[in-house]
């Protein structure tokens, strides 16, 4: 699939959440709008493609506007957006972000997440949450440790299972091998790193997949596409060729009782470090 790529320009670039997100952060943040990784292992159950107001009608996969102004926005709109949380909720929170990686190949040009975390360092939030399926996000390390001693900082990695592949269907942003490694390094640099299983795919060896990321990160969140991903019993993803490709794999792996096995087994493996769903990604772990 051939991707179109633009540059626009924005007014806002904070969004008060609402739905998924409420429990999660006071605000998103998207650097981009589409993702490259929509051709990816994580674009193929992707909620976001169906969400018209992003797509427009075209095809996920194959477009990405880079919203070169955006760190300019965020100076000049964060104060007000600050006040408004700490009034409404107690604390300016963002999440970056949830509709497009962070990390994209593109930002290593276009440089649009980095520049937001350097803008972030003159006007920080309360809390910052990047999230990513890219080993992209160690090109900002240095930032990353500078924000690190301003705000409560989380760096979510997205490691869906052990499976390196699914069948018939593409290869992940990165492999699960380099995503382990990418969480050891922030780790080992101070920073906190939350390995997100979400949604939950076919593990083959869990008790070796938890085992390696108890290493690695500091916690990890598990969310299955039952629940997970906006629809009623993830209606939207049964309709996906991720569905099939779930249960050729483990035909339980499409159910919601798979979830809860593999969150007992993490739990007996990371005590206290598991969260689930929402309250897994707003940081509460037990």
């Amino acid at each position: 699939m051939s991707m179109t790529i633009s540059q626009t320009t924005v007014k806002q670039i904070l969004t008060r959440c609402t739905g998924y997100l409420t429990e999660v952060s006071s605000h998103s943040l998207q650097p981009y709008r589409g993702c490259s990784y929509g051709n990816a292992l994580c674009g193929v159950g992707c909620y976001v493609q169906h969400n018209p107001f992003v797509t427009k009608g075209r095809e996920w996969g194959s477009f990405l506007e880079v919203r070169t102004n955006a760190a300019e926005v965020y100076l000049q709109t964060a104060p007000r957006e600050k006040k408004w949380a700490r009034e409404k909720l107690g604390a300016f929170s963002i999440f970056c972000s949830s509709s497009t990686d962070p990390f994209v190949p593109q930002e290593k040009k276009s440089g649009i997440t980095k520049s937001l975390l350097e803008a972030m360092l003159e006007f920080p939030p309360d809390r910052l949450i990047l999230q990513t399926h890219s080993a992209g996000v160690l090109d900002v390390l240095n930032q990353l440790q500078l924000l690190n001693d301003q705000t409560e900082l989380r760096v979510h990695v997205s490691i869906e299972s052990d499976c390196e592949r699914l069948p018939e269907l593409p290869p992940p942003a990165a492999t699960v091998s380099k995503r382990l490694e990418v969480c050891g390094i922030l780790k080992n640099a101070g920073v906190r790193v939350v390995v997100t299983v979400a949604p939950l795919l076919p593990i083959k060896n869990p008790v070796t997949f938890f085992e390696a990321i108890k290493q690695c990160a500091d916690g990890v969140v598990i969310d299955h596409f039952i629940g997970g991903d906006g629809s009623k019993n993830g209606i939207r993803t049964r309709k996906t060729e991720l569905y099939q490709a779930m249960w050729e794999v483990d035909p339980k792996s499409v159910t919601i009782e798979y979830r809860e096995q593999i969150i007992l087994l993490a739990r007996q493996i990371m005590p206290s470090c598991v969260g689930v769903g929402q309250s897994g990604f707003a940081g509460h772990l037990e």
